[in-house]
C-alpha cells in the first residue's frame, strides 16, 4: 500500500520504503531526528493513526516553520523543536518520550536549505560562504576557507569529500583568500582541479567536506547513533538514510557490529541496503545516491534481568503513544504556545 504524503516541494525520499522499515503501527511513538519539512513525519503520522506521537526535531529553525505547517493536521500528535540530533537522548528523557518504537534518521540537505540563495549549501547560487544549519553555531564555512591553514584545508577536503586533488584545491583556495561567495569559491576549485568529472562538478566533493566539517556531521551521527540504541524498546526500529559513502559507512559498521556482538543488541532488517527505485529517481532526482538501513533492537541476557518498562511497551503506551496522559496534555500546550 502507498503511503499518501502532501505535495509541495518538497518530495520525501523512500518514503513508503521509511514507513515499512519503521514497522509503523497505530498508536506507535516514534522521533524523526531530521524533521526538514516533514515529508516522512507526516507519512509515519498518516500510518500510525489513531493514537500515534511523534517527537521531531531539526536543527534548522527554518525547517520547524515548515513542518510546521505540513504537519498542522496532527498538531495535537506531534512536538516539534528546534534541536541538533545529537542531544537525541537528552531530548526525549526530558519529555519522558521513551522507549519508542522507532527513530528516524534522514541525513540529507533538505530542499529549504538546497534551494536557498542565502544559506551557502550550494554553488548554484551565488551566497554568502555560510553552510551552517543553525544561525546558532558559530564556524561558517568562510571561517574555514579564509583562516585555515593550506594543511588544515587539504585534511578536510580529503577526509570528509574524499577528493583526490585535495592539495591543489586547499594551495589555490589559500592562494585566492579572502573567498567570500559560494560562486567565487567554486569558480576557483574548477581553474585548480581543470577538468570537469562527468556529471560531478569539480566543486560537489569540497563542498560536501566544507558543509560535514561546518556542522559535526559525522562526529554528532556516531554519537547520535549509540544515543537511539537505549532508546528504542524491544522490537523497536532503527531507520538510517544517507547519501554519501562516509555517512553509510558509520551506519554500515555500526549497525553490523551491533547485531555481531556477544551479546548482541541489534538485528539487520535489511542486510542488503535499499535504494530507490529507477521510477523514484526520476521523479526526484535527490535521491539516486539514497541507501537506507534498518535495524530492530532486541534484549541481552543481562537486560532480560532489568526492568521490562525500560525497554517493552505497555498497553498504555500503544493506545497513547505517550507514557502519561498528563504529559500529552502539557506537550500539547507547549505546542500550541509556539505556534
Amino acid at each position: 500500500m502507498s503511503i499518501k504524503v502532501a505535495t509541495r516541494a518538497h518530495i520525501p525520499v523512500l518514503a513508503n520504503e521509511t514507513v515499512e522499515a519503521l514497522a509503523v503501527q497505530p498508536g506507535g511513538r516514534y522521533v524523526d531526528c531530521t524533521l526538514g519539512a516533514g515529508g516522512h513525519a507526516a507519512a509515519i503520522l498518516e500510518k500510525s493513526t489513531p493514537g500515534g506521537q511523534l517527537l521531531g526535531f531539526d536543527a534548522d529553525p527554518e525547517a520547524i516553520k515548515e513542518a510546521k505547517t505540513r504537519l498542522e493536521a496532527y498538531k495535537y500528535s506531534t512536538l516539534l523543536l528546534n534541536e541538533n540530533f545529537v542531544n537525541l537522548q537528552a531530548i526525549c528523557l526530558k519529555y519522558d518520550f521513551f522507549p519508542v518504537h522507532g527513530i528516524l534518521f534522514d541525513l540529507g540537505l533538505s530542499s529549504l536549505q538546497l534551494n536557498s540563495d542565502e544559506r551557502g549549501f550550494s554553488f548554484q547560487h551565488n551566497s554568502p560562504l555560510d553552510m551552517r544549519f543553525s544561525p546558532n553555531q558559530e564556524v561558517t564555512a568562510a571561517d574555514i576557507v579564509n583562516t585555515y591553514s593550506e594543511t588544515e584545508l587539504a585534511h578536510i577536503i580529503r577526509t570528509y569529500g574524499e577528493e583526490g586533488y585535495h592539495r591543489r584545491i586547499a594551495r589555490h583556495i589559500v592562494q585566492k583568500r579572502p573567498i567570500e561567495t559560494t560562486s567565487q569559491l567554486a569558480r576557483i576549485i574548477g581553474q585548480a582541479v581543470s577538468i570537469r568529472r562527468g556529471r560531478i562538478h569539480p566543486a560537489t566533493r569540497t563542498f560536501q567536506a566544507l558543509r560535514i566539517a561546518v556542522n559535526h556531521e559525522l562526529e554528532n551521527l556516531e554519537v547520535a547513533l549509540k544515543q537511539a540504541i537505549e532508546l528504542l524498546g524491544f522490537e523497536g526500529r532503527l531507520v538510517v538514510i544517507s547519501y554519501h559513502s562516509l555517512e553509510d559507512r558509520i551506519v554500515k559498521q555500526f549497525t553490523r557490529q551491533r547485531a555481531r556482538e556477544e551479546q548482541p543488541r541489534l538485528r539487520l532488517i535489511n542486510k542488503k541496503v535499499i535504494i530507490p527505485s529507477e521510477a523514484e529517481v526520476q521523479r526526484n532526482p535527490r535521491s539516486r545516491s539514497a541507501k537506507l538501513r534498518a535495524a530492530e533492537r532486541i534484549i541481552t541476557q543481562s537486560e532480560q534481568y532489568m526492568t521490562t518498562e525500560k525497554y517493552s511497551f505497555s498497553a498504555a503506551v500503544e493506545g497513547t503513544g505517550w507514557r502519561r496522559p498528563a504529559l500529552l496534555q502539557k506537550l500539547r500546550r507547549t505546542f500550541a504556545a509556539a505556534i
